[in-house]
């Protein structure tokens, strides 16, 4: 480890997945396909949205606005750790690590706020369709993706800049293959567990009304589903929200696991692994669930390669 005193240090080091250099190859080519593939079916399906008047409605205008939010997400850490593979250099400067970080949490929240949306869309869909179109005219929709993209600043803003006011020296070593609130918080010289209480009661405070918004919606959503008489009605009903749905549970089920977990000294490596999930695997299988089930993103698409092939 290197050994750095409180003015010395100029940036940290990401371990990563360890010092493993025969892996290096594998998961450069791994992570490069994931990379391509996120960039490729997020770009394509923003594309749709864009382009295909039979996508212009509210779902699809949140989906445009989820798509362009992984393409940045995944950016954000990605380009950095592939570099880090080729070059061996895993070093990161304190100022660009801040950066990550700020973009990373920014990003999150921001998810955070578009699922919710985007449940609420679903539930007025099935719950309120007579009404549907009245609560969810355009301007709505502009002002909910807004509200969404402004509203993620704000607790991040508080958490990095509190960050950034705190001392580093000793180690500069992150125990993480990004920039993560956590392993930068101990790293530092001063005592982070005040900070670490007031970033874990702040991120709760906005994080969970939202967690609860989604799931309240879905009660009622799997409610409304099931007092419908015809097995059809229930199958077509429910294929207008289970992608959504799974979505959500992947994302706020390695979210959990990630934040809530128990810093269990056997368990060290848990966080880093399902962190993959929601900051790499998710945003690459987002398209891929909402393209394969369903049938006007697949229909837009076939005219789109008619078009183009």
């Amino acid at each position: 480890m290197d050994l750095v005193n409180e003015t010395a240090i100029t940036d940290f080091i990401l371990l990563g997945f360890g010092n493993q250099p025969e892996l290096h190859i594998l998961f450069f080519l791994l992570f490069l396909i994931t990379y391509f593939m996120t960039m490729t079916g997020n770009l394509l399906l923003v594309i749709l949205v864009a382009t295909d008047r039979r996508l212009h409605t509210p779902m699809y205008f949140f989906l445009g606005n989820l798509s362009c939010l992984e393409i940045c997400y995944t950016s954000t850490i990605l380009p950095r750790m592939l570099s880090s593979f080729v070059t061996g250099n895993r070093k990161i400067t304190f100022s660009g690590c801040f950066i990550q970080l700020y973009l990373f949490g920014f990003l999150l929240t921001t998810e955070t706020c578009l699922l919710s949306v985007m449940s609420y869309d679903r539930y007025l869909a099935i719950c309120k369709p007579l009404q549907y179109h009245f609560y969810m005219n355009n301007k709505v929709c502009i002002s909910l993706a807004t509200g969404s993209w402004v509203g993620g600043c704000f607790p991040v803003s508080v958490g990095v800049t509190w960050l950034t006011q705190l001392t580093y020296c000793g180690f500069n070593e992150i125990d993480h293959f990004y920039c993560d609130f956590v392993p930068l918080s101990k790293l530092a010289c001063d005592d982070t567990s005040v900070f670490i209480e007031v970033a874990f009661m702040l991120s709760s405070i906005f994080t969970f009304p939202l967690f609860m918004l989604t799931m309240t919606t879905y009660i009622f959503i799997i409610l409304a589903i099931l007092r419908i008489p015809s097995t059809f009605g229930r199958q077509k009903a429910f294929s207008t929200c289970s992608s959504h749905l799974i979505v959500v549970t992947i994302f706020y089920g390695s979210l959990m696991i990630v934040y809530l977990l128990p810093d269990d000294p056997l368990m060290r490596n848990s966080p880093k692994l399902f962190s993959v999930f929601y900051t790499i695997l998710t945003p690459m299988v987002n398209p891929l669930i909402y393209s394969l089930r369903n049938k006007e993103v697949k229909e837009a698409l076939r005219k789109l390669l008619q078009v183009y092939c």
